[in-house]
């Protein structure tokens, strides 16, 4: 049985499939010391190379697919890389071996909370596709007077500059004065298509969390910037949701402990990343001539509780 040379090449880890296709293109990549072009099949027991360099390949078989939820705070962009150097989604991930982490959609840079990242982009393909209707439930906190017809229009639909969009529901969630909480749902996931319905009704969007997508909700205790590997039930779900073939085998020990040591773990990880991204900008500036004072020294704590709520 043979697979289309791109699709091989994805599952390594060495781009998207229309990356991929580029670097064939290109002439950047071989098979068996010719040089490959678009429309190559290969069997998996070929020697592929790219830019010269040997490709480790697996068959899809022995593949397993994983799936991330990350908390993504404010301020992340959702590319690999960015050239203003803000950070983004991916800089804090875990490292992969022959495989790469594909984003399940984006979020704009001010939206935070649920992203999910997977290691089949075929799954991540499908899960985007609107034919699949897969909904997803925001938290979005308005600044402004809401009236009963702007939400009757917004569940009717309006009028975008791509075409119609509507909210399946919308929920009020209460507020003080002038801003509001709503939670609203949607199929669809066009770029800050949230945000536009809102500004469609002359409305303000001061906050945007999405905190569900299909079943999969942001973990309560998932801090901003931490990641949660999903076990083979909420794999196998997504899977299925889109018409994938269920997997036999995850990476992840579901046993109570284990994923209380997995927040503990994400907690710290999350520090240690604040910590390293805080001194690199220190050290920018000391470059720059700039002279930073030392900070006050504080006290040991004799209470031991007091102690531990300062860890936290």
């Amino acid at each position: 049985m043979t697979e289309k040379l791109q699709k091989v090449l994805a599952r390594a880890g060495k781009g998207s499939r229309r990356e991929i296709e580029a670097l064939i293109s290109q002439g950047r990549v071989s098979v068996d010391g010719k040089v490959a072009i678009l429309g190559d099949r290969v069997t998996g027991k070929e020697q592929i190379r790219l830019d010269g360099h040997m490709v480790e390949t697996q068959p899809e078989a022995e593949v397993i697919c994983r799936v991330l939820a990350y908390h993504k705070p404010e301020g992340e962009v959702s590319t690999r890389k960015d050239p203003e150097g803000r950070p983004t989604v991916f800089d804090r991930l875990p490292k992969l071996q022959g495989a790469r982490w594909v984003s399940v959609g984006r979020l704009d840079v001010n939206t935070s909370g649920l992203l999910l990242f997977t290691t089949d982009g075929e799954l991540a393909n499908r899960l985007m596709h609107p034919r699949h209707e897969i909904d997803r439930e925001y938290a979005v906190r308005v600044f402004g007077e809401v009236t009963e017809a702007m939400l009757q229009r917004l569940r009717k639909g309006v009028m975008l500059e791509d075409g119609m969009g509507k909210f399946d529901t919308i929920k009020h969630q209460g507020g003080e004065g002038m801003n509001h909480w709503f939670h609203v749902t949607l199929k669809e996931g066009r770029n800050r298509e949230v945000r536009r319905l809102w500004e469609s009704q002359e409305m303000q969007v001061s906050r945007l969390i999405r905190v569900r997508y299909g079943k999969i909700e942001l973990p309560r205790n998932l801090p901003r910037g931490g990641w949660s590997e999903m076990g083979l039930d909420e794999v196998n779900y997504l899977r299925t949701e889109v018409g994938l073939t269920a997997e036999k085998e995850s990476k992840v020990d579901v046993h109570a402990t284990e994923r209380y040591k997995q927040v503990s773990q994400i907690r710290k990880a999350v520090r240690k990343h604040n910590s390293r991204v805080r001194s690199e900008g220190t050290g920018a500036n000391a470059g720059a001539g700039a002279k930073k004072k030392p900070g006050p020294t504080r006290p040991r704590s004799a209470n031991p509780r007091q102690k531990r709520k300062t860890r936290l």
